[in-house]
Parts: C-alpha cells; sequence; structure tokens
C-alpha cells in the first residue's frame, strides 16, 4: 500500500488554508530556503515570524535529535528533567517579568489558557481587547480577536468582549474595566501591519485595569524570544502584566507554546486548573532549550537592533514613507507596497503582507546575514528609483 507521493503533482487531499508562496519549499538553512527548481529566496517572512535561530541550525537539529533517542514523549503524568530545565531556563531568559510557566502547544492555546485562568481568578466572563488586535482561532482566542471574517458565523458561542482602540487615551480614561476578567493586547499588532502600543497608553491601560481587578495579557507570540531586542517587549517598555503568552519563535518551528505569570498569580492556581498532554514534550523542550541558547551565545538580540537602525537608515524615501515597528519585527509602509512586493519576489526576497494594504512585515531569521540584508537594500532602493 503507497501513502503518499514523494514525486509528481502535489497530493489534493490537504485542506489550504492560505494562498501559498509561488514555489514549492524543499530545504532551507540560516536565512535562505530553496524551492524545488533550485531557486534561492531569502526568507524576510520566517515561517510568519516562527524561525528563530533560522532554518536547520545545526545545534537546534542536534538537540532535537539526541533528545528524539533518549526519550521523544512522555505527558507531564511523569517527572521528566528536561521539562523542570526548560521552564528554569526560560524564566531566567525572561530576565525578571514573570517568574513561572506553563507549556502548551501553541499561540492560540497560550492565549486561550490565559484568559480561562483570568475568569477562573476574577470569577467574571467579560473580557476586553485592542482593536485590529488578533489572538489565535479557539474559542476564548477568537473572541477578543477583531477579525469579522473569521468571527462572523460564530457570534454567538463567543464569549463578551469590548474592543478599545489602540493608542486613543480618552477612550481608555472612559473604558470601565470592572465587568472584566482580563485584558489582552499585542505590544505591536504584526497582522494589522505593524502597529505600536505606546508606553505611556499600555502603562496607563495596566494601572486602570488592575484598579478595577481585571488582569492583563500581554500576548507575545510575535514580540518575544528576542526578537525586538530583548528577551520580551515587557522587557522593552519596562511593565509587568499579569500573564504572557508566548509561541511561534519559541522552539524555532518546533510546535511549542507558554504561558508565563508572576509568582503571585502562579500561587492562585490549583492542580486542576491546567493540563495539556502535549505540552512541554521533552523534544519541544529541548527545542526551545535550544532556541534560548543560540540566541544568547550568539548574541541575536543585539543583531537585530543593530539590523533595524541599518533598515531605518538605509529604506526610507519616495516610495517608503515609513518603517514602522522594532527589531525584526518591521513594516515597511508605502501606498505603492504591493508592486514592491512584486518587485522583491521577482528578486526572490520573501516578505509578508498584513490587513493593512500599504505595510509589509519583514520578520526575517534572528540569524540574518549582512547580505541578505543588502540584497533587501538594495532591492528597496532600486524600487524607489523608479519613477511613478
Amino acid at each position: 500500500m503507497v501513502l503518499s507521493r514523494t514525486n509528481g503533482p502535489m497530493p489534493n487531499a490537504l485542506i489550504q488554508t492560505y494562498e501559498p508562496f509561488p514555489f514549492v519549499i524543499d530545504h532551507g538553512r540560516g536565512d535562505r530556503l530553496w524551492d524545488t527548481e533550485g531557486g534561492e529566496w531569502i526568507d524576510f517572512y520566517g515561517g510568519h515570524c516562527v524561525c528563530s535561530v533560522g532554518h536547520s541550525h545545526p545545534d537546534l537539529v542536534s538537540a532535537i535529535s539526541a533528545q528524539a533517542e533518549k526519550l521523544l514523549f512522555y505527558s507531564t503524568a511523569g517527572k521528566v528533567e528536561i521539562r523542570d530545565h526548560a521552564a528554569d531556563a526560560l524564566i531566567e531568559f525572561s530576565d525578571g517579568v514573570a517568574d513561572r510557566v506553563f507549556f502548551c502547544n501553541t499561540g492560540a492555546e497560550a492565549n486561550e489558557t490565559a484568559l480561562k485562568l483570568a475568569c477562573r481568578m476574577t470569577g467574571r466572563s467579560k473580557f476586553a481587547s485592542v482593536e485590529g488586535g488578533w489572538h489565535g482561532r479557539t474559542t476564548l482566542a477568537m473572541s477578543v480577536t477583531d477579525d469579522p471574517a473569521i468571527r462572523a458565523s460564530l457570534e454567538e458561542v463567543l464569549a463578551p468582549c469590548d474592543f478599545l482602540p489602540l493608542n486613543d487615551t480618552e477612550a481608555l480614561n472612559r473604558f470601565d474595566f470592572s465587568q472584566c476578567a482580563g485584558v489582552i493586547l499585542e505590544p505591536i499588532q504584526s497582522m494589522s501591519g505593524i502597529r505600536v502600543a505606546e508606553k505611556d497608553w499600555v502603562s496607563a491601560l495596566i494601572n486602570k485595569a488592575h484598579a478595577s481587578g481585571c488582569m492583563v495579557i500581554f500576548d507575545e507570540v510575535q514580540t518575544g524570544i528576542g526578537r525586538l531586542g530583548k528577551p520580551f517587549a515587557a522587557n522593552v517598555l519596562g511593565l509587568k502584566p499579569d500573564f504572557i503568552t508566548s509561541a511561534k519563535g519559541l522552539a524555532s518551528g518546533f510546535p511549542m507554546g507558554a504561558v508565563l505569570m508572576s509568582e503571585d498569580v502562579a500561587a492562585q492556581l490549583k492542580a486542576p486548573d491546567l493540563g495539556s498532554t502535549f505540552g512541554g514534550g521533552p523534544v519541544a523542550c529541548a527545542a526551545m532549550m535550544a532556541t534560548l541558547e543560540i540566541i544568547l551565545r550568539e548574541r541575536l538580540m543585539d543583531r537585530t537592533t543593530e539590523i533595524e537602525h541599518r533598515l531605518r537608515n538605509e529604506l526610507l524615501g519616495l516610495r517608503v514613507t515609513a518603517l514602522r515597528g522594532q527589531g525584526l519585527l518591521l513594516g515597511i509602509e508605502s501606498k505603492d507596497a504591493k508592486a514592491l512586493k512584486s518587485k522583491l519576489y521577482a528578486d526572490q526576497i520573501l516578505v509578508g503582507g498584513s490587513r493593512d494594504p500599504n505595510v509589509l512585515r519583514l520578520m526575517p531569521p534572528l540569524v540574518l546575514t549582512d547580505p541578505s540584508v543588502i540584497q533587501l537594500i538594495y532591492s528597496v532602493q532600486a524600487f524607489q528609483a523608479v519613477a511613478v
């Protein structure tokens, strides 16, 4: 019996979720991908902000392989040393913004868990979120996601949620958190076009929410794990929410999620409150620990800041009006964004679009090399030089 084909036409059993790139990926290394025709692509998309230490980093591959040979999996019904070591490593990496961690599998699951815990701890069942926020496709995560396209047919099963306009101080002053279990926000909204939450506004939100007994969740599924030049956006802002959720780049492509919290919050939990069969699996923990070690050893957080400064100095011009974001979560703003994306694709450079038609997203591996940076700059400058 033949279960699958490795040659010939692509099988048609798979349900497409996104419009795929105009080529078939064969393999990757560092910040590059190669297609099945032998074409080489510079990856400024990073598998949607996932490939923190690049494609198939040898130390990451070795860590995964060694752990798979030792123990591929056991659930949290059994104590496994690497799970404890991974928890300690992530808290140490977080540099003071959290004390305890619960491991799960995805960003949506991490957000779902944080929202559920906020309900459990406050006795409330309503949420607050931010206009333009995107938090996942599970029920509570979708309840706080501002995307009519995925909410429209499910409104009756979603939890009640009010949406605040981003960085609007007057609206925040008017808002009543007293009925809300939790408020969730992305420090940088990626899907909406790299919209940055201002520090003073976030600080005021935290203070007002806490004064009303409402818990605060930072969705750092994309902003975390060194991408902004610090471990998390919470470190950048100098603020401590009740929960920080993480996934995507946490294990550089091996599925893993996490909910980080303070000791005071963790002390309110009881044994039955949390559970995940696959969360904190041994191989996922090995991949996460290797990711963190590589980021620290290779000083990749410093590197993200250096690259950001260079891109800010080189990319702005007549047809690129702004570079949004921070570190290596950036948005190129241009009224000609569609044409620029086509130009970059023609030069075999992958970038992401967004819900803002004027913004292209850069979410590359943190191991981005100088030649790749130079090629992006060259391609954008060549685009700028062409008469509109």
